[in-house]
């Protein structure tokens, strides 16, 4: 995977940095694992506004992805590699030995042809689901259960990975993209290797528009604004807005919100870092 860098024939083109997509294999999705995907433009059902800076965009079909991985120990064989328009990383066209057909996070290095299998029993190799019990300690992981059949929750984003880095009792010490480092029931599956993508980092979109085809409308910034809408805004002349907070009086910027009574912290090792 790599990017490229457009030449400035236009305004909007100057700055743009844009993925290669050498690693897609077709732009034709598997109609049966298609989902109508319908858009709200940020309004409740009373047609209010509830969400701002949220309207438009291109037309979209949501791609029904496996996070699960629950058909044990039936190989399947890679069909393609696809775009995704829901997502940041690829997604991976897989079709197994019993004729069914399912799409799932393309690792990064999976290769059209290839065989994955998902089971406690099998290699540890890309693109294959194990339990975290049966993964080798320092493997690089993605697509990570928080509990038991639950569905990958964690590393999912383009070029993200974890790493399995002890076990101990019922637990797994996983080290997160973050920078954290956490204890996972032993029973969670992950998947080997890092997701599919990692220049994702580097795309440059270059104008607003693009911005408008994603769905995303202009934000306000809250300097602009007034006292009445918003505790940054007012003042007289260019005033720069005082101590950054959100609409509601949060303070941002480093302050952490986390509770410090909540149940899951004693599964949180080591805090990421700041």
């Amino acid at each position: 995977m790599s990017v490229r860098k457009l030449k400035p024939i236009t305004p909007g083109q100057r700055f743009r940095v844009v993925n290669s997509f050498d690693a897609i294999t077709t732009d034709k999705p598997e109609r049966s694992l298609l989902a109508p995907k319908k858009k709200s433009g940020g309004r409740n059902s009373q047609g209010k506004m509830t969400m701002r800076y949220m309207g438009g965009g291109h037309k979209q079909r949501y791609r029904l992805v496996d996070f699960k991985r629950t058909k044990v120990g039936i190989p399947a064989t890679v069909k393609s590699i696809e775009y995704d328009p829901n997502r940041t990383a690829f997604i991976a066209l897989i079709a197994y030995v019993d004729g069914a057909k399912s799409y799932i996070i393309a690792q990064s290095g999976m290769q059209v042809g290839q065989t994955v299998v998902s089971g406690a029993d099998v290699s540890p190799e890309v693109g294959n689901a194990m339990p975290l019990s049966k993964i080798p300690l320092g493997t690089v992981i993605s697509c990570i259960e928080l509990r038991p059949g639950q569905g990958a929750v964690i590393a999912r984003s383009a070029g993200t990975f974890a790493q399995l880095v002890a076990r101990d009792g019922k637990y797994a010490t996983i080290k997160m993209p973050s920078g954290e480092i956490r204890l996972i029931l032993l029973e969670c599956m992950a998947t080997i290797g890092a997701v599919s993508n990692h220049d994702h980092q580097l795309i440059v979109s270059g104008k607003a528009g693009r911005s408008r085809w994603l769905g995303r409308r202009p934000r306000t910034r809250p300097v602009a604004m007034n006292p009445v809408d918003h505790p940054m805004g007012g003042g007289e002349g260019r005033s720069s807005g005082g101590h950054p907070r959100s609409r509601n009086g949060m303070p941002a910027k480093g302050y952490r919100t986390r509770s410090k009574v909540k149940s899951s912290n004693k599964y949180i090792v080591e805090r990421r870092k700041k």
